[in-house]
């Protein structure tokens, strides 16, 4: 008696053999010319709103932050660990979160405020903000500052770098 799982597996074998057979067979002009019509039909143009520099170094401090809580949550998770370091990572958790949050709510007030892109890395009591403009002025630089600065009670340490795209 043959059982369903034989019959399936020789079927699906025999139909890749022979696909496999057909495209070793085919003549290479002809796979030449497809793939040049399949890279000139296919070219995808991306427009994006932020700039590249922007996105770049978002993509950079989301990998680091993203690192850094799966070394926390590995720690979280260990049962060797103590109890004072378990709770150390998950208010360090806690911490990078907020941070995240608080990072967009004042990209976001920048952009209202200003009308520009930015980027905010926040460190501590240390924060990075890199805007997307032509311009460069200190008084622009200034009044970002003030703007963030708006949002604490203690005083951070701001700095503001232009970058172009």
């Amino acid at each position: 008696m043959v059982n369903k799982k034989g019959v399936w597996f020789l079927t699906l074998f025999s139909l890749i053999l022979v696909l496999s057979v057909y495209y070793i067979t085919m003549p290479t002009e002809l796979l030449i010319n497809k793939s040049k019509e399949d890279s000139e039909v296919t070219a995808p143009t991306v427009k994006t709103d932020d700039s590249t520099i922007l996105v770049a170094l978002r993509v950079e401090a989301e990998e680091e932050v993203e690192k850094e809580i799966e070394s926390l949550k590995k720690i979280i998770s260990d049962s060797e660990t103590s109890i004072d370091d378990k709770n150390a990572a998950f208010e360090k958790m806690k911490e990078l979160n907020a941070n995240r949050s608080k990072e967009e709510i004042l990209e976001e007030k920048i952009k209202a405020t200003h009308n520009l892109d930015s980027f905010i890395k926040i460190k501590g009591n240390n924060i990075s903000v890199t805007i997307n403009t032509e311009k460069h002025s200190t008084e622009l630089a200034n009044k970002i500052m003030r703007t963030i600065q708006e949002e604490y009670k203690e005083p951070m340490k701001i700095t503001v770098n232009f970058k172009t795209s």
